[in-house]
């Protein structure tokens, strides 16, 4: 195994990884219209219910997925968690209101009441896709840090990466172009969500009323989500000479790496089928309730696919709009090679826990 081979791999591990956190977020999504699922309090603590028993799978994802990339390419890890810090605090501090809310909403005696941890809940299911999802569109978009490995030698400062501005990560919202994939993310959460309280909760109303509104978040969501994958397409992409490792801006970089990478060219377009199947069967026929996987594995391929095209073929995957010379790469900013090596096998138990993770999601819905 050569180290490009390991580099490649593991930036792979990292996109698959994120591909299921984004699926996962449907426990998110859920919870943000718990109020609209769940017209009566009896629907609302099904509904609740139902997504407590898988809200601790999407937080290990999370967890993981940061973890991965801490382990495999850490310089992002420094960058990014380090330098866009109050993105990544909000974020992580939704989703600690959501452990809290499941943890004490019917404690009884509890000083807020069981509707303002409900309201938590769909504060995380806002707020975390939000961001997460203008978190990712920055991989396509840029963010303002800069790199400077020099800095190691420097005794009172050895900071290798820093954030060009205080605002600490949150310029990203600034961008519209990351605030419209984020209300796509948002939006495909909910359509998740739908599908799976649908396949989950056997309730007529709930299904009923679950059916009306995935309706109104697919369409939102296709309008945001093409918007953003044609203005991709068609923007300056961000692409690294191969030879010196110099970054340059290439017109319509992921176009021609979708072009060049045709596998992922038909991986995105099998993964949308199989969303819109999910999700027009689920409408059309109200006796359908497992549109939740068809739409599931189909989200993965697309996700999937968006990640390899942001690192893969000779693409900056964390690209700096202050210092282009500091954008990150898979070459450029992952862990040395017997560290890659050392995980490769590890990696090799990851089935192992896949099976695990299946297997407690069966155990779960059957309590």
């Amino acid at each position: 195994m050569s180290y490009a081979f390991l580099q490649q791999y593991w930036w792979f591990v990292v996109s698959l990884i994120g591909a299921l956190l984004v699926f996962m977020l449907f426990v998110q999504g859920a919870n943000s219209i718990v109020f609209s699922l769940g017209r009566t309090e009896e629907g609302q603590r099904k509904v609740i219910e139902s997504t407590g028993r898988k809200w601790e799978i999407t937080f290990t994802t999370l967890v993981t997925f940061g973890g991965a990339f801490f382990a495999s390419f850490p310089l992002f890890y420094s960058t990014s968690f380090g330098g866009a810090y109050w993105l990544w605090m909000i974020i992580l501090f939704s989703f600690v209101l959501q452990a809290v809310s499941y943890e004490f909403q019917h404690r009884k005696g509890n000083l807020l009441g069981t509707r303002t941890y409900r309201w938590f809940l769909v504060l995380n299911g806002i707020v975390g896709p939000l961001l997460l999802g203008g978190a990712v569109a920055t991989f396509f978009n840029g963010s303002n840090f800069i790199v400077e490995k020099a800095s190691l030698t420097n005794l009172g400062a050895p900071v290798i990466s820093s954030w060009a501005n205080a605002s600490a990560g949150l310029d990203a919202l600034l961008d519209p172009w990351n605030l419209i994939f984020g209300l796509a993310v948002m939006f495909l959460a909910r359509m998740l969500g739908i599908l799976y309280i649908i396949n989950n909760v056997p309730d007529e109303d709930i299904r009923s009323r679950g059916s009306v509104r995935l309706v109104g978040c697919t369409v939102p969501f296709l309008v945001l989500f093409l918007a953003f994958f044609m203005r991709t397409l068609l923007k300056d992409g961000y692409a690294v000479d191969p030879a010196t490792g110099a970054v340059f801006m290439e017109p319509m970089k992921y176009l021609h790496n979708y072009l060049r990478l045709w596998p992922l060219t038909l991986m995105t377009v099998v993964g949308v089928a199989l969303l819109l199947y999910g999700v027009l069967r689920t409408i059309l026929s109200s006796s359908y309730v497992k549109g939740i996987w068809p739409a599931g594995i189909g989200v993965v391929l697309v996700v999937l696919s968006l990640f390899l095209v942001a690192g893969l073929a000779d693409t900056a995957y964390y690209p700096s709009n202050v210092s282009l010379q500091s954008s990150l790469t898979i070459t450029n900013s992952c862990s040395s090679e017997f560290t890659l090596r050392t995980m490769f096998y590890v990696s090799l138990l990851v089935p192992f826990v896949f099976g695990y993770i299946a297997y407690v999601w069966r155990v779960m819905d059957r309590k």
